[in-house]
């Protein structure tokens, strides 16, 4: 029988990260308690304020259409936000609101990309980036980087994968699943490259409240006077993170009027408009200053510092210290090729499955992210739990032999 799916399917692959999770839950409904190091979102609830203003939504009646790409509310207070925190100045005509930063991310993919197109992709990256891409007929080009290099891509690797049909960059920064973050030289590095061979840079901003030691620059304050880079930077960005809102579904793109028109137009005929109760709660939240963000950046950072040290303590591992996110990504490889009784480790994929089991934790192995060797730890996890998790699973690891 003929295939009846669409071929650009045949290479999709499913997220790993909710396999992990669906695993996990299976566990937990079955009475096993485990440890999950592999959550993607906050462990915060959404602030009161930001949840009252949803309910308030709902009881004056706003649960109708909104215009396909948003409220003007919202994209203004996008715009008020970005002016207040960074300092610049963007239109809500440059504004696209989606069902999540996913989505936003998707969209520039249909409007940008060809078929044959290339678009550089720094590993580790965010499980889904290269699938869009390849969904669209785009061809990932993968830029490796290392522990050693902090996981940042530099000026020389990227000149050297360029070719005439380079497209665009993604980057993450802060990055899932490193936690590295591009400071303002690193930037201004990649800008200079970008300037001189005329590719669109998208920047995945969704972690930018979660750094804890030095200043984060968005790009957009970094362009604010370049009328050519200002045409092709593309930022994406959104509240599930830094206001504990994943489940809410609100991101945005931020870029060139003419690119968000076809943004807008591409979501008109798909999704149309996100929630109408989401976009007024999430308009509050960048409009209405409290203190539950610091808080909880607070206890990030306190959670930070102490999964380092604890990753730190064992054998045969190295960890770099992450600027941001709430991910640490450490190098496991020294302990492929251990055996656990007759059966060999292998891969990051049978140390992950490994340490489920026998450490009862589960942490996301590097494969997903373009990184065999590494495993992905989230630290949006109590403190006792973090301190329980990475002692079960140091125990589980020097039982190896």
């Amino acid at each position: 029988m003929k295939n009846i799916f669409a071929k650009r399917v045949s290479k999709l692959n499913p997220s790993p990260t909710l396999a992990l999770d669906a695993k996990i839950k299976d566990m937990i409904k079955n009475g096993i308690e485990v440890i999950s190091f592999g959550v993607g979102e906050p462990d915060f609830d959404t602030p009161q304020y930001i949840k009252e203003a949803g309910k308030k939504a709902i009881d004056e009646g706003l649960t109708k259409y909104t215009p396909a790409g948003g409220t003007e509310s919202l994209k203004r207070a996008v715009c008020m936000w970005y002016k207040r925190e960074y300092g610049v100045d963007i239109n809500p005509s440059m504004v696209v609101v989606s069902n999540g930063a996913k989505h936003s991310l998707f969209n520039i993919a249909l409007a940008l990309i060809d078929r044959g197109d290339e678009v550089i992709i720094p590993s580790p990256y965010w499980v889904s980036y290269p699938e869009q891409v390849s969904l669209v007929g785009g061809k990932p080009v993968f830029i490796k980087t290392t522990i050693d290099d902090n996981f940042k891509v530099t000026p020389k690797k990227l000149k050297e994968s360029i070719t005439d049909k380079t497209k665009a960059i993604i980057i993450s920064s802060p990055s899932n699943p490193t936690g590295a973050v591009y400071f303002k030289e690193e930037l201004s590095e990649i800008l200079k490259i970008a300037k001189k061979y005329n590719f669109y840079l998208i920047f995945d901003e969704i972690y930018d409240k979660l750094v804890y030691d030095e200043k984060f620059y968005s790009i957009l304050e970094l362009i604010k006077d370049d009328k050519n880079l200002k045409d092709r930077v593309i930022v994406v960005n959104g509240v599930s993170k830094s206001y504990a809102m994943t489940g809410w579904r609100i991101g945005y793109t931020i870029s060139n009027d003419k690119l968000a028109k076809v943004m807008n137009d591409i979501q008109s005929q798909t999704t149309s408009n996100p929630s109408s109760i989401s976009q007024r709660a999430a308009e509050i939240a960048l409009t209405e200053k409290t203190d539950d963000l610091k808080k909880m950046v607070s206890e990030f950072k306190k959670r930070r510092d102490l999964i380092f040290k604890l990753i730190s303590d064992i054998p045969d591992v190295r960890v770099h210290k992450p600027e941001g996110s709430f991910y640490i990504f450490p190098d496991f490889s020294k302990y492929l090729g251990r055996k656990d009784g007759k059966k060999v480790i292998k891969t990051t994929l049978d140390l992950a499955d490994y340490l489920l089991q026998n450490a009862k934790s589960g942490v996301v192995p590097g494969e997903a992210f373009g990184a065999p060797g590494y495993l992905r730890f989230s630290f949006a996890n109590s403190s006792d739990k973090i301190k329980k998790g990475i002692g079960n699973i140091k125990e589980a690891l020097l039982r190896l032999l």
